[in-house]
């Protein structure tokens, strides 16, 4: 991403730059950076190097690919020396024996050892060499005081360069390598976290887990207005953009990409969506057929290819798909727990979402449509596309104009006793017997929905602004009326930000606090249009 367009990363930004300056006063706490793919965790972290600037302090980068063993190396040796010699004021090469030679009279016990690694390699005795070339950290910090911070993305492919005990053995440097710090980033969420519970959990040297999520509804915005400043801009149609990209950045700069080139408008934004998604040489219709083409020609790939489409068109709970598909549920557990380890799928509860929501409307719309068509007219096709994608667009604006309660009272309908999981908390969604609109007639709160059902009752408020303390202690005066409520959620929902005193407050009056974010979570589950303020 252009770096004069790179936003809402500073909460992620400061915990690297934070973490690199602990390293520099000999406290080292590992990091491990996880997210979906393309959601800009390398942005960071070359925002990260670019931005952080410390001569006692060496960063080593690597794309960890798979390859040779003997390729990683050289490649980490390399970026190792070029680093070190970066501040030394000589012209350098990318050139490895140079490096070395360049090296040696600032650090020839290092240059030693990394000798005694290539001569390793050209021998082929690989045995412990992984060890031995990540110990060249605490050699350079013997001999210059100098620690290393090492950065490798997508380090699960560590698992393809043929390494004996990979992590027995890394995990021994772990808990040993006090002046280097780790920063390992990954792509595959679920695989990550695997192995960082399983294999990298330590007592020291454990990782900070960082989730790197897409933009959020004001970054979005900030976003768009930048990359589009000057342009004319609907309200409501960039609106709409931030909810079908959920502020992804790879697909809110490529929707942007194409609105530089026509302006948007009712008739336009749907032509950009049909040459991304529809057009046989869109990117994304290829980037999603080469993406289904994983689960073609592996066993059981109709069971998949079956539980992605159901889940995409709506129909994501376990018994809802055995249903439809008219197999045990104990059939289709296996199958679903595949696309939860691939992160095709993520689960909320009783819950399954696509990981990617653009490729669900891909596998609805496109795909599915395909398939079900007898005529195989691709002309008839692309209009029945189009005419979804309007009516898409359209609901989404006529959702737009309702107030955020009627939205609410709208979706509480649709609850139905399932769980789902909200900030680390299971949440049962009630089926409520009674749903009313409720005016507190308070200064500061105003509007609210209560439900009620035969063992549960629920008390929300709503505010448009951010939430100070003063609003907590309003909104639990409130919720005392219906204090001989046998089970009563008390939930606070704002288009703002929420203030500290307010939160803590909040978790002393047990109430809930939800911005727009975990309103849209749910409205996802259910297929309905978020909100965006």
């Amino acid at each position: 991403m252009n770096d004069s367009l790179f936003f809402g990363r500073d909460d992620y930004l400061a915990i690297l730059e934070k973490r690199a300056r602990d390293l520099k006063e000999g406290y080292r706490q590992n990091i491990a950076m996880v997210g979906e793919e393309l959601v800009g965790k390398t942005s960071i972290i070359f925002r990260f190097l670019n931005r952080f600037h410390e001569p006692k302090i060496i960063p080593v980068y690597l794309e960890v690919r798979p390859e040779s063993f003997e390729l990683f190396a050289k490649r980490f040796l390399g970026v190792l020396l070029y680093n070190f010699l970066s501040n030394s004021d000589l012209p350098l090469r990318e050139d490895l024996d140079f490096l070395i030679e360049k090296s040696a009279r600032y650090i020839p016990r290092t240059c030693d050892k990394i000798k005694n690694i290539l001569i390793c390699l050209q021998k082929r005795k690989l045995a412990g060499l992984f060890t031995e070339l990540l110990s060249l950290t605490e050699c350079i910090y013997q001999e210059t005081s100098k620690s290393c911070v090492v950065i490798f993305d997508e380090f699960h492919n560590l698992e393809t360069l043929g390494i004996k005990k990979l992590y027995p053995e890394w995990s021994k440097l772990l808990l040993v390598q006090k002046n280097t710090l780790y920063i390992i980033v990954s792509s595959l969420k679920f695989k990550a976290q695997a192995i960082l519970a399983k294999n990298l959990s330590l007592l020291f040297g454990n990782f900070e887990v960082i989730t790197v999520e897409s933009f959020d509804l004001k970054t979005s915005e900030r976003y768009l207005n930048e990359r589009l400043r000057g342009l004319p801009l609907d309200t409501g149609l960039k609106n709409f953009v931030i909810h079908f990209t959920g502020g992804h950045p790879f697909y809110l700069n490529l929707i942007a990409e194409e609105l530089l080139k026509s302006p948007l408008t009712k008739a336009t934004l749907p032509d950009i969506i049909e040459n991304l998604l529809f057009s046989p040489s869109g990117i994304l219709n290829q980037k999603f057929s080469n993406y289904l083409k994983r689960f073609l020609n592996v066993p059981h790939s109709q069971d998949y290819l079956s539980v992605l489409r159901m889940v995409a068109s709506g129909h994501n709970r376990l018994k809802e798909i055995a249903h439809f598909l008219r197999k045990p549920q104990k059939n289709i557990l296996p199958r679903i727990n595949y696309l939860l380890e691939s992160d095709t799928l993520v689960r909320s509860g009783e819950f399954l979402t696509l990981n990617d929501r653009i490729f669900g409307f891909w596998l609805r719309f496109v795909h599915q449509e395909k398939l079900h068509s007898l005529t195989f007219n691709a002309h008839r096709q692309q209009g029945l596309f189009r005419e979804n994608v309007e009516k898409m667009i359209s609901e989404f604006l006529s959702c737009a104009e309702q107030p955020i309660v009627e939205r609410m009272l709208e979706l509480l309908r649709l609850f139905d006793d399932d769980t789902i999981q909200i900030e680390k908390k299971k949440v049962r969604l009630t089926h409520f017997r009674e749903i009313k609109p409720l005016e507190f007639g308070r200064n500061r709160i105003r509007d609210g929905l209560i439900g009620r059902s035969s063992d549960a009752l629920w008390i929300i408020a709503f505010k448009n602004e951010a939430v100070a303390e003063e609003d907590v202690v309003e909104f639990a005066r409130e919720c005392k009326r219906y204090r001989h409520a046998k089970l009563q959620r008390k939930i606070l929902v704002t288009a703002g930000d929420v203030d500290p005193n307010a939160r803590l407050k909040a978790m002393e009056e047990k109430i809930w606090t939800w911005d727009l974010n975990n309103v849209n979570r749910i409205l996802d589950l259910f297929l309905k249009p978020r909100v965006i303020a």
